[in-house]
């Protein structure tokens, strides 16, 4: 016997759930739909359904839609039936119940962030732990201390120690080998950046050195020391150096092609920031394809700086799209439709109503409260009082009627302002809530660390995460 779903809706939105329903034919359960004596299906809650709703004999699952406030286990003990959810948006019920893509697996990844602390010789020990838990919660595995040219760090060694003891994975940056083999000296797990004629560092400590050229763009010197140190069974990083776009950037990435199959067992390093840092571009897409070309080549470290304030999201946006480029890699396919928060400014699916399906609900309006959608036409206010559309807010203020309520009227403006952004940048509307700007926006709920983290695991390539 197929489960009987009971849906809950308000009168605007009764139609079309009935006609998604329809749409979506489900096999494996049937459907049945309650109006519940609302306009507006979104200011349901919990304590509204337990007062109005009888649900008839047989059902076996009650779902709500996805904005109702207020406790759906209590509810569904009180109705002795399950109450569930359902997607914010009705055009949303089949991927809902699986009958789109299923929902992919992004637990996983087989790159290592590199997340240097660029000022670290100016900051104290605190401030340095401070900065690198930060890191680490947005997707670091490596905590790398960066030192300056020409400027004392008597705490480097102590820095390192600090790190480590607070349970961090530290690299130690610098072109001054006494730097390079103090750090070494206080356990740092990895040494950046060392090159044939500093391969004695190497030899003092048990730290990873990561190999760069003796020269600029000189790859020999690179497999030279690469060499070296294999022929003594010593692990190493090789580097050949990412260049900055128009300086060099196409040559830098022909020479991590070669490196990979001149020597394709090498663990390679990948350093973002000569592109990401120095490039008037959104980062977010730029990592996306840096993350992208590593993953091609078997890159499976890259190092990256925040300094820039546009810049100030990029350890986070690896992480998002070194998991995105794993399951693509892994399931052959194109890195699409499996995770939306490197799409920070349009969206794929932006105007899930088109004028014609906003026009019918807006005839059904019977009171005062205005409703705001948009669509690829423009920007949509109706309420009992007819439909209004327009592209510009101040087109639609003269056809408002607020009655002198200032507070409704700031609330108009502040939705409108976001109706409008979303129409022009194409992103998805939606009226009470913040546009979604991805793991593009500083917010205290921002939820990687639980969506994309717990249960994290590297792929299998022969390095520890």
């Amino acid at each position: 016997m197929s489960e009987r779903i009971l849906f809950q809706t308000g009168k605007l939105a009764e139609k079309n759930l009935q006609r998604v329903l329809q749409e979506i034919q489900p096999v494996s359960f049937t459907t049945e739909v309650c109006e519940l004596g609302l306009n507006v299906a979104g200011l349901m809650t919990a304590d509204m359904i337990q007062r109005r709703l009888e649900p008839p004999e047989g059902v076996d699952r009650i779902i709500v839609p996805g904005r109702c406030r207020g406790d759906l286990d209590a509810l569904g003990d009180h109705l002795g039936i399950p109450v569930r959810r359902g997607p914010d948006e009705l055009k949303d019920l089949p991927q809902y119940f699986g009958m789109g893509a299923a929902e992919p697996d992004l637990s996983r990844y087989d790159i290592r962030i590199f997340a240097e602390i660029v000022d670290a010789p100016f900051l104290d020990i605190d401030t340095i732990l401070t900065r690198a838990g930060d890191y680490q919660a947005s997707g670091a595995d490596v905590i790398d201390i960066g030192c300056l040219p020409d400027t004392s760090f008597p705490h480097l060694a102590e820095s390192v120690q600090a790190l480590h003891s607070a349970g961090f994975r530290v690299s130690v940056d610098s072109m001054n080998p006494d730097e390079l083999l103090a750090g070494g000296l206080a356990g740092a797990d990895y040494l950046l950046s060392l090159h044939e004629d500093t391969l004695w560092i190497a030899d003092e400590v048990a730290s990873v050195p990561v190999l760069i050229p003796g020269e600029a763009g000189n790859l020999e010197s690179v497999l030279r020391a690469i060499d070296r140190l294999s022929s003594e069974g010593r692990p190493c990083l090789a580097d050949p150096v990412l260049d900055p776009l128009l300086l060099g950037f196409t040559e830098s990435i022909m020479r991590y092609r070669e490196l990979r199959t001149r020597r394709p067992d090498v663990e390679i390093l990948m350093g973002a920031g000569n592109v990401t840092e120095l490039t008037d571009a959104d980062t977010s897409g730029i990592n996306a394809v840096l993350a992208g070309i590593a993953s091609e080549l078997g890159i499976r470290n890259i190092l990256t700086t925040q300094v820039s304030e546009h810049a100030r999201r990029v350890v986070h946006e690896l992480d998002i799209a070194r998991r995105t480029m794993y399951l693509a890699r892994r399931n052959n396919e194109l890195p699409r439709n499996l995770d939306s928060r490197l799409l920070t400014i349009h969206e794929r699916d932006p105007f899930p109503y088109n004028l014609g399906e906003i026009e019918e609900t807006a005839a059904a309006v019977r009171d005062p409260s205005y409703r705001v959608q948009t669509s690829a036409d423009g920007i949509h206010v109706f309420n009992r009082e007819g439909l209004q559309t327009a592209t510009d807010p101040f087109s639609l203020y003269p056809q408002l009627e607020f009655r002198g309520d200032a507070g409704h009227a700031f609330y108009m403006g502040a939705e409108l302002a976001r109706a409008q952004i979303a129409w022009q940048l194409g992103k998805r509307y939606v009226q009470d809530e913040e546009l979604d700007w991805g793991c593009a926006a500083d917010r205290e709920d921002d939820d990687l660390s639980t969506q994309t983290r717990h249960g994290c695991t590297m792929g299998n390539t022969g390095t520890d995460s």
